[in-house]
């Protein structure tokens, strides 16, 4: 046999750089199951699902194995079918199972490898039928009974965001996943960002529920009901009702309109209104000579994760709010003399949105928050079924006046580098298509940890970085520790941008770039590409925000 080749299930399969078992199985054809394993989280091998067998009849981890030329491996015996049948029914066992009132009753990994080996009864007692409920974050739901031990949250937390605020404890049977000193999840150094469900497999981790209250608000006649739209959240729903994954904001705004809302928004409008407001602070800082690098501010878990660790530098995160917020603040303007009650929700990419929406800073003078609910993509994908709409069938239809206007710039905010792109089209003197089609292939975009970027202004380079992940943002800390200097930094929590959040349906790594990709094909789309050629912005300067600007759209973060 070539030595590049090994046997699997009695097929030659060629080793082309697998790293392990796993990768040249599923190359293969063959879907083996899995509950612990993610290509960008290290090789754990707890759940022991991935089994193989060799010709000597040893049993091998496809997951922590790396192929060798001339191996044979059998992923499919009568041993393995009994072995992973016996793995599925302990966990059971050990597992709530109330399956048709779970958040992820058929989404669950579990409750699909169970079907999938045909386990119709478990033969052992459970001692977990009860809920064991952690509820006190604002951004995510914690049922410790329905945890299965795969360490999937305690590796992202700790290995990609760098965050470590959960961990396994105890040992033998009263092993589980807990805060430090066993405290709930919303006293502990939890960020907010919710990438620890988007790994978890079962209902252990979910995003906070909120919709059910935002229901009970709707269609009240005393009541104008608004919505936002963020950017990312166009170009992830078309999964889940059959689509490739294209941009479908007309049909989100048409099936939000259906639910109840009187009047629907695109976040891209309020981008621009970001890009003008941080452009013109960075600007000033280089007049000022600093404080650098200075960081953007429009993710909320990003925030978080500063005040936690780098308190030092909040004085050189931007002042301005987020988009949400800014928007929020400039509904609340517009029509607060209505006659109605306002109710502001905004659907995010993002869990730890919520989070933001309830932070002191953005509540008004009687403490009522800007934004009443933030809805999740998840959670509006659910109220769209709940509703009963047909989303194939709906007619696309376009956002409200008077904020119906939005350029390109606004629009790439939800992938990673669409902020920093959006402020060098806004600070670059050279405004032709050619400069743009030359942005887009010299550092900015795509999907690296972390990318950095020369721009020539004037006569002063100015050196940018674009992070994603907090993972990578220690590493960027510590080369700006080491005299490194940067002019910029756009910091965004979750990998690949809030294409990628948490709130996001899941997705797999190609998925999510294929997000991207999209987004940037809105942006082809816009006859506006400089967020200073929306005449929105003319407009709200000489109007709402007018002698206003720092109070409704900035934000001061301290110690």
């Amino acid at each position: 046999m070539n030595s590049n080749f090994m046997i699997i299930d009695g097929t030659p399969i060629a080793i082309e750089g697998e790293k392990n078992l796993l990768e040249l199985i599923r190359k293969a054809g063959i879907d083996l199951p899995t509950f612990c394993y993610y290509s960008e989280l290290s090789v754990y091998g707890a759940c022991r699902m991935c089994m193989v067998e060799n010709k000597w009849g040893g049993m091998e981890a496809a997951c922590s194995t790396p192929p060798r030329a001339g191996m044979e491996i059998k992923t499919n015996t009568p041993r393995l079918r009994k072995y992973r049948k016996m793995i599925l029914e302990l966990l059971l066992s050990n597992h709530c199972r109330d399956c048709t009132t779970c958040d992820k009753n058929g989404t669950c990994k579990l409750q699909e490898l169970a079907a999938r080996f045909d386990i119709h009864r478990v033969r052992f007692n459970n001692p977990k039928s009860e809920p064991d409920i952690d509820d006190s974050s604002l951004s995510i739901t914690r049922d410790a009974n329905k945890c299965i031990l795969c360490g999937d949250c305690v590796r992202m937390c700790n290995e990609v965001q760098n965050v470590g605020a959960i961990d396994f404890a105890f040992r033998g049977s009263k092993m589980k996943v807990a805060c430090a000193f066993d405290k709930p999840i919303g006293e502990s150094n939890c960020v907010g960002c919710g990438q620890c469900a988007a790994v978890c497999p079962t209902a252990a981790i979910v995003i906070k529920d909120d919709a059910h209250k935002l229901w009970n608000e709707l269609n009240d006649p005393d009541t104008l009901a608004i919505a936002q739209v963020a950017p990312a959240v166009r170009v992830a729903v078309a999964k889940e009702f059959g689509y490739k994954g294209e941009n479908v904001m007309g049909k989100i705004t048409a099936a939000l309109r259906r639910i109840g809302f009187d009047l629907v928004f695109d976040t891209s409008t309020a981008a621009d209104l970001t890009v003008m407001e941080e452009s013109n602070e960075f600007i000033e800082r280089l007049e000022k000579g600093g404080p650098f690098p200075m960081f953007t501010s429009c993710c909320p878990a990003w925030i978080k994760y500063a005040e936690n660790e780098y308190p030092d530098y909040l004085p050189n995160i931007s002042s301005c709010r987020s988009p949400m917020q800014m928007f929020a603040s400039v509904i609340a303007e517009q029509y607060k003399d209505c006659g109605k009650r306002l109710l502001s929700a905004a659907v995010m990419p993002c869990t730890a949105k919520k989070m933001e929406a309830a932070r002191d800073e953005f509540k008004d003078e009687n403490g009522k928050p800007y934004v009443d609910y933030v809805i999740t993509t998840q959670e509006l994908v659910k109220m769209i079924k709940q509703a009963g709409i047909v989303f194939a069938d709906l007619e696309p239809e376009a956002v409200d006046l008077p904020f119906g206007t939005m350029t390109g710039s606004g629009v790439i905010f939800g992938v990673t580098g669409g902020v920093t792109e959006a402020v060098i089209r806004r600070v670059s003197p050279d405004k032709s298509l050619a400069s743009l089609r030359n942005l887009a292939f010299e550092g900015v975009r795509g999907f690296d940890g972390i990318k950095e970027y020369e721009i020539l202004a004037d006569d002063t380079t100015l050196k940018i970085c674009v992070v994603n992940g907090l993972g990578n943002v220690a590493k960027v800390m510590e080369r700006i520790k080491n005299g490194e200097k940067y002019h910029l930094i756009e910091v965004m929590a979750c990998p690949n941008g809030c294409i990628g959040g948490g709130g996001q349906p899941i997705a797999t790594a190609t998925e999510k770039h294929k997000r991207g990709d999209n987004l940037y094909a809105a942006d082809k789309l816009c006859t506006l590409k400089f967020s200073e050629e929306n005449p929105l912005m003319k407009e709200l300067y000489e109007g709402i925000l007018k002698g206003r600007t720092h109070e409704l759209l900035h934000v001061n973060y301290v110690k």
